[in-house]
């Protein structure tokens, strides 16, 4: 009889522990992919002069938001970072969180995770992560007769956001419905991303 108490023991013990462990093993969420299609970023003053309020955007909410909890934020071809400080911009806004970028050499599809080589950084009072200005940051400027504002192919930007996940980002377009024909559709930007739920996590897979 004894021995058949330590051995019902033991099964009870085992199966405590073995659940208790299935239980503690961190749930792993895939990885989500969307594309923003005509975001609009408007803004008074050209020739990198703008003024105006920022369309501030989260990639946990997947949308533009109004409160602090942005990652990164835009106004005409200018790109803020919900990180570092503010003042290179006109009307520049607060950072209030920790979010980072990097722009990394590749296409969308190649970047399969975060590169180790990246070199992240947020905005200053000198300098922006994203440069701005014409084959300086994410976009070309074709001059006259057209003026237009092309993403430069091959530079995806590499977000660590203000909850320390990571994003993946691609600008398709600067124009709505990427009808770059008349500069009134400028200022709406498309761009895909993929957003890892995983707090710490590279993989964009």
């Amino acid at each position: 009889m004894k021995n058949f108490k330590s051995i019902l023991t033991a099964i009870i013990i085992a199966f405590v522990f073995t659940s208790c462990s299935d239980n503690e093993k961190p749930v792993i969420k895939p990885v989500a992919s969307q594309t923003i299609e005509n975001l609009a970023a408007p803004a008074s003053g050209h020739g990198g002069k703008y003024t105006g309020a920022f369309a501030k955007f989260s990639f946990k909410e997947g949308k533009v938001v109004t409160g602090d909890n942005w990652d990164i934020a835009f106004r005409a071809t200018e790109i803020i970072v919900n990180g570092g400080e503010k003042g290179k911009v006109l009307e520049d806004i607060d950072r209030t969180g920790q979010a980072s970028l990097a722009i990394v050499n590749g296409t969308f599809a190649s970047v399969k995770e975060v590169p180790t080589n990246a070199s992240f950084k947020q905005d200053t009072t000198t300098a922006l992560a994203i440069p701005t200005g014409s084959n300086n940051g994410w976009y070309s400027y074709a001059g006259p007769p057209t003026h237009a504002i092309n993403p430069i192919a091959g530079k995806v930007i590499v977000v660590k956001t203000i909850e320390g996940n990571y994003v993946k980002m691609e600008i398709l377009s600067y124009y709505k419905d990427k009808d770059a024909s008349n500069p009134a559709n400028g200022r709406h930007y498309t761009f895909n991303y993929v957003y890892n739920p995983n707090v710490g996590d590279k993989s964009f897979q």
